[in-house]
């Protein structure tokens, strides 16, 4: 079994001043939807700008912060924040869901299109091909943090991974499992999946290939979203297998997860608006 490494949380820290490993990851996220946004209006598939990128891009952060700060309050954690609601402010101790942050990020697009006089879906078009990249950069900051580890997965498998942050989740599992107290005794650890890393790969690096070369050919207006909604609905359920559901919320019905039972209705709309694109196609990218 491999052990995590078990990085400082601060990546630099200049005087009293700390910047985070996860504040690095979403400034690379951001970095990245310029470089490649620059691309893709020098391909030439976009009636967008260099100058309504970067205010593409400030819509977009605040939509993510915003939309994913307050998912994660209303799906994953309402009773701690609603004992506690000046902790939704915190959000340097983490706690965010992507599921919100999509929403949030939806919502700043509605608004930008109609600022710019632009089609929601031909929004929506431009910047999904970049998405996967920033999540990818998001999945990494996870595993160097050591957060939202995998579940419990035999010691002998060329996986399985320890994580000291994940300590006290170890120790209450294995009292209530033989099997694992004494996994937990030899090593010092519970074997776990490093699911962060199956994201990395599943949502990130899959997905950015998949949605990148999809977009590169002319497409119905609404299909490049589409193929986005179905591709990181189904890679996030496949990989939510992996992952520990949250201790709280543990496994809800049919045994799936609250991930799960979020991206089912991605893959349903996905396909949906696949299909109307395919149908109502009189505008094209190109």
């Amino acid at each position: 079994m491999m052990m995590h490494p078990n990085f400082d949380p601060v990546a630099l820290q200049l005087g009293p001043f700390a910047i985070r490993w996860y504040a690095l990851s979403y400034i690379v996220a951001f970095a990245l939807f310029i470089f490649l946004g620059r691309r893709r209006i020098k391909q030439g598939n976009t009636v967008l700008t260099n100058d309504m990128l970067d205010d593409l891009l400030t819509y977009g952060v605040v939509g993510v912060i915003l939309g994913g700060r307050l998912g994660y309050v209303l799906f994953y954690n309402f009773a701690q924040y609603i004992d506690s609601p000046l902790s939704i402010f915190k959000v340097w101790e983490g706690g965010m869901s992507f599921h919100g942050g999509f929403l949030g990020v939806l919502v700043a697009m509605l608004v930008y299109a109609k600022r710019h006089q632009l089609g929601f879906w031909q929004v929506t078009d431009f910047i999904t091909p970049m998405v996967p990249a920033g999540l990818a950069s998001g999945r990494i900051g996870n595993f160097i943090n050591g957060e939202l580890w995998g579940r419990v997965t035999p010691p002998d498998s060329f996986w399985a991974m320890g994580f000291p942050q994940a300590h006290y989740a170890d120790q209450a599992i294995a009292a209530t499992n033989f099997q694992y107290s004494q996994w937990f005794n030899q090593l010092g650890a519970l074997p776990r999946h490093p699911s962060q890393l199956y994201q990395f790969a599943l949502e990130g690096l899959c997905l950015f290939a998949i949605v990148w070369i999809f977009a590169k050919k002319k497409r119905p207006v609404g299909q490049i979203s589409a193929v986005f909604l179905i591709g990181y609905g189904t890679f996030r359920f496949i990989a939510e297998f992996a992952r520990q559901p949250d201790a709280h919320l543990g496994l809800l019905g049919l045994g799936l997860s609250m991930g799960q039972w979020l991206s089912l209705p991605m893959i349903v709309a996905g396909a949906a608006l696949f299909m109307w694109a395919q149908k109502n196609h009189l505008v094209t990218h190109k």
